[in-house]
């Protein structure tokens, strides 16, 4: 026999944290009103639990009495029993609606709050209807300010879709750089549903979606060559967007790019070399380095499935990108300092690798070797690996 708080129990355990979605999502779809059978006992039940029967009619009389009909209405049931006589018993709830079911789990001012929101915001712009009951909690919880903020720097950015401007420098009272941090995802979402298109699918990001001009992307460089640093007045070690370096009026011999930042600051001089550091899946930023095409270029990252992909990634943008201790040699040797890929690189195979680099990496997909493995570049000896990328450099010069 259910009790009210039972019912209250039975419908936080349906729900659970789904409550907002489920709401706006059967608002008008779900036939309404929901009933809620209470177990309602036989005659040989309650004779065994005559208190116990009495006192759970007395809770829903009570209950009945003390409570709104728009929150519920009681379906009453008479049974004649032989023993017992005649009994009115509670034996259905019926929830006139959705803002019932929020009353009862306690949710009623968020829910009341969502869906006035969610009115407004769908007679506004239709397209956004598909997509807000997974925004329950944006339409249940902001404060009145962020709501119309947002609202204000949405039409904003549909009525100037390719503004170039920086996020600070937007015309929108109370947003700056900060405050969209914190609300990227879902300002993306929100956008691509009124442009009719699927975040995931179109592989744009935040500042691509919004029209916004995003801060330059710094690369971080080490000057290994004397006479390379002299003519950049002796800087050897620049962080700089990409569009400046690529201006430089040089011609190194060897490009090293390395994954570890470490790695890269841990080199020693070597004639006409500059390194590239930390640029993990960034590398589309080798594309604009016209000074590449000319040189020795040579890429060493971990050894495991991500660090493949990105090789495969940047030798997009530089086709005689030659890859460095990531062979088959190398991971077995130091099998002694492996360590274990979180989540691997979905891709079955990828196109840009070379016939050896291929197998490593498919050796590594399939568990060749063990379970998800992986020899972190910064794992290997020092000395060794310095000695066999001066013999590279020391060899072509």
């Amino acid at each position: 026999m259910k009790l009210p708080d039972d019912v209250r129990k039975f419908l936080a355990r349906r729900f659970q944290n789904k409550l907002g979605h489920q709401l706006l999502t059967d608002a008008h779809a779900k036939p309404w009103p929901m009933d809620i059978a209470l177990d309602m006992p036989n005659e040989a039940l309650a004779l065994k639990q005559v208190e116990g029967v009495r006192a759970w009619v007395q809770a829903w009389q009570a209950w009945q009495a003390q409570n709104p009909r728009g929150l519920g209405r009681l379906q009453w049931c008479e049974r004649r029993w032989k023993t017992l006589g005649v009994q009115c018993l509670p034996e259905k709830l019926l929830l006139p609606g959705p803002a019932a079911l929020a009353i009862w789990l306690g949710q009623g001012a968020r829910w009341a709050r969502a869906q006035e929101r969610h009115s407004r915001l769908t007679a506004r712009w239709p397209a956004l209807a598909p997509i807000l009951p997974k925004h329950f909690d944006v339409l249940a919880d902001y404060d009145d300010a962020d709501h119309e903020r947002f609202m204000a720097i949405l039409a904003w950015l549909l009525k100037h879709p390719n503004s170039k401007l920086y996020p600070r420098q937007l015309p929108v009272h109370g947003v700056d750089s900060k405050w969209l941090d914190g609300r990227k995802g879902l300002l993306m979402d929100w956008l691509a549903a009124l442009q009719g298109q699927d975040t995931a699918c179109t592989g744009l990001d935040f500042y691509q979606r919004c029209g916004l001009r995003a801060p330059p992307r710094l690369v971080r460089l080490r000057v290994l060559d004397p006479c390379l640093r002299a003519a950049l007045g002796g800087l050897g070690d620049i962080t700089a967007p990409v569009q400046d370096l690529a201006g430089l009026t040089w011609q190194p011999a060897h490009v090293l790019v390395v994954e570890n930042l470490q790695t890269g600051l841990a080199m020693a001089d070597l004639p006409g070399t500059v390194v590239l550091m930390g640029l993990g899946y960034h590398v589309d930023v080798l594309a604009h380095l016209p000074w590449l095409a000319r040189a020795q270029c040579l890429y060493w990252g971990d050894l495991d499935t991500h660090g493949f992909a990105i090789l495969h990634r940047a030798r997009g943008h530089v086709p005689g990108l030659k890859s460095v201790l990531m062979d088959e040699d190398t991971l077995l040797t130091h099998k002694a300092l492996w360590g274990q890929e979180k989540v691997q690189h979905p891709a079955a195979e990828l196109a840009l690798l070379g016939a050896e680099e291929q197998q490593v990496y498919c050796g590594l997909k399939q568990q060749r070797w063990g379970q998800t493995l992986r020899l972190e570049q910064e794992r290997i000896d020092w000395a060794t690996a310095w000695g066999v990328l001066q013999g590279l450099v020391l060899d072509k010069a």
